[in-house]
């Protein structure tokens, strides 16, 4: 078992309020090209509950039910247990939820997203546990699903933005992938997701830095939250004792700017919950600007920039965005430091992103 939680890794159990045995929720799932949907469900099955563990699947299972998934078991691991609301991580959990399992991991009930997960010979995966009372739904996140993300994907790495004719099949499939009532579609490039300040609250911890804290700002577009962006975020995280990591996400349109074609996927508004749901990340920066300026770390008292092993892309008038960063680095200060020796998206990154688009096509 892997097991993280919101004090110490691998600490103890937490007591329920007054002393009570803790309540001990059980979600399980594939969690394969994890996005803030996912996060939302687990949210609110840590808000019916003192302690949340979370069963993963492995690509066997998911395989034999649904087809292959785009992350391998141990990539998909690593993206659940760096969900701040998540307890412990159960790799290798059955597809089919049972009493056994929740006996087994000593949990009154389980939770899932208002929909129907089947088996391969089409068989409720929850009718067992459902039968017996310890079964909870939570609301499914509106505007988000993994196969409105693979629809947009699709519809910006092929006809979307190739420049050729396109074919009025194409086009009434693009104008109704992924679409809902009274939502937008991916042709649009505008997601369906609606921002709300309620959300954004909910996800966010609230937490400002605390005297001895070392406070680090990375900054980036984070878009499709995956792997890459948690590994390195970890490694950021554990550069100092005391860590406050604040990360800064550009304006979609900065994003664009320097990463053309149709990018990013993910708005910015939906790439805030994405990195905000995040264990390694204390604070976010919606529309950071792409210079880090020194009037930036000056406001946000930044001890620390970081930035991965990506291409630094000149700022519009042609300056280093880090250069006000590079000029304190002074080895008498200390405080600041650029770039660290960190992945931002490292080989392995760009092979995930490669098997996403790949299994798609």
């Amino acid at each position: 078992m892997i097991r993280n939680g919101h004090g110490a890794a691998g600490g103890a159990e937490p007591p329920g309020p007054e002393g009570r045995r803790a309540v001990r929720v059980w979600c399980d799932g594939c969690y394969d090209m994890v996005h803030y949907g996912h996060s939302n469900q687990l949210r609110q099955a840590r808000a019916m509950g003192d302690y949340l563990i979370v069963g993963v699947h492995t690509d066997e299972e998911i395989s034999k039910h649904k087809g292959p998934p785009v992350f391998t078991q141990e990539e998909r691991y690593k993206m659940v247990r760096a969900i701040k609301w998540v307890d412990e991580v159960v790799p290798a959990a059955p597809y089919v939820t049972t009493l056994e399992t929740l006996d087994k991991h000593n949990c009154d009930f389980c939770v899932h997203g208002n929909d129907i997960t089947l088996t391969v010979d089409g068989r409720d995966t929850y009718e067992e546990v459902k039968q017996a009372g310890r079964y909870r739904e939570c609301r499914r996140t509106q505007g988000v699903s993994t196969t409105d993300l693979v629809g947009r994907m699709l519809l910006v790495t092929k006809a979307h933005h190739s420049g050729h004719e396109i074919s009025s099949e194409y086009r009434e499939y693009a104008d109704s992938f992924g679409k809902c009532p009274g939502g937008r579609n991916p042709w649009t490039g505008v997601s369906q997701f609606l921002q709300t300040s309620q959300k954004i609250i909910q996800f966010a911890s609230g937490k400002e830095p605390q005297p001895g804290e070392t406070v680090i700002y990375v900054a980036g577009a984070f878009d499709l939250f995956h792997i890459g962006h948690v590994d390195f975020l970890e490694k950021v995280h554990g550069l100092a004792q005391r860590p406050y990591v604040i990360a800064g996400l550009h304006f979609d349109q900065e994003v664009n700017h320097y990463k053309g074609k149709n990018y990013p996927i993910m708005n910015l508004h939906e790439r805030t919950l994405s990195v905000l749901a995040c264990r390694y990340v204390s604070e976010v920066v919606i529309g950071a600007p792409y210079a880090v300026t020194a009037e930036l770390l000056d406001h946000f008292k930044v001890d620390l920039v970081c930035h991965g092993k990506t291409e630094i892309v000149p700022d519009k008038d042609g300056s280093d965005p880090y250069q006000d960063s590079q000029a304190r680095a002074a080895p008498e200060d200390g405080r600041h430091h650029l770039p660290c020796p960190l992945a931002c998206r490292s080989p392995r990154e760009g092979a995930s992103f490669a098997r996403s688009t790949a299994g798609t096509t």
